[in-house]
């Protein structure tokens, strides 16, 4: 399903600020060598992220799926000096290429990546953090979100992708994939949840942005 007419996307990458040349190299290198390069953030999610990130000032960001590091590379734009942006991802494979472009972009010293299951790797995380951004396996999202809660700041934000799941959760039940059955899940609970407020962005494939009250 298209959520998002094709035009409407190029009208908004037009008004919206360009990628580096490392950026753009990155989203390159991700279509052409990477399997799955639609999930790779983009120039229009990039920025929002990027935006966020300068909006809240982190000083701890945690990401839970790096994919090839596009993500990363933009919500590590808004670190307070000395902050830090801790990255997990179970695929040790694309390892090198994330590590090229932090390097290439000046983040290598803000980004630590960490190669395992997101759950024990953020049991093993002592920090406080002030932005999550989870964009991993779908069927995770609610252990993820339990786990994260009491790391996360009062006053924090978690941004949630893919709760729209390619318009899937929009049909019947009977026709809903598993993925999609998992982000309606998701934001049941987070709606049902009294410790946070949300809003629901139509934001690409869909952005859950979550406060902790």
């Amino acid at each position: 399903m298209e959520l998002i007419p094709t035009v409407v996307e190029a009208y908004s990458e037009k008004y919206t600020s360009g990628e580096s040349d490392a950026m753009y190299r990155l989203n390159r290198e991700t279509h052409l060598k990477v399997e799955l390069p639609h999930m790779l953030s983009g120039q229009v999610q990039g920025q929002f992220l990027s935006m966020i990130s300068h909006m809240v000032r982190p000083h701890r960001i945690l990401e839970i799926g790096t994919y090839t590091g596009y993500s990363a590379i933009c919500l590590a734009a808004g670190l307070e000096p000395g902050g830090i942006l801790h990255t997990i991802d179970v695929n040790e494979e694309l390892e090198t290429l994330c590590h090229k472009y932090f390097e290439e972009t000046g983040n290598a010293d803000k980004i630590k990546m960490h190669i395992g299951k997101a759950a024990d790797v953020i049991h093993s995380l002592d920090e406080t953090f002030d932005l999550v951004f989870i964009d991993a396996d779908k069927a995770g999202y609610v252990h993820y979100y339990d786990l994260v809660w009491e790391k996360l700041r009062p006053g924090g934000f978690i941004l949630a992708d893919n709760v729209l799941y390619h318009g899937q959760v929009l049909l019947p039940e009977s026709e809903q994939g598993s993925q999609a059955k998992a982000m309606i899940r998701f934001c049941e609970k987070v709606l049902a949840d009294d410790r946070a407020e949300q809003v629901l962005l139509t934001l690409r494939d869909g952005v859950l942005m979550i406060r902790k009250k």
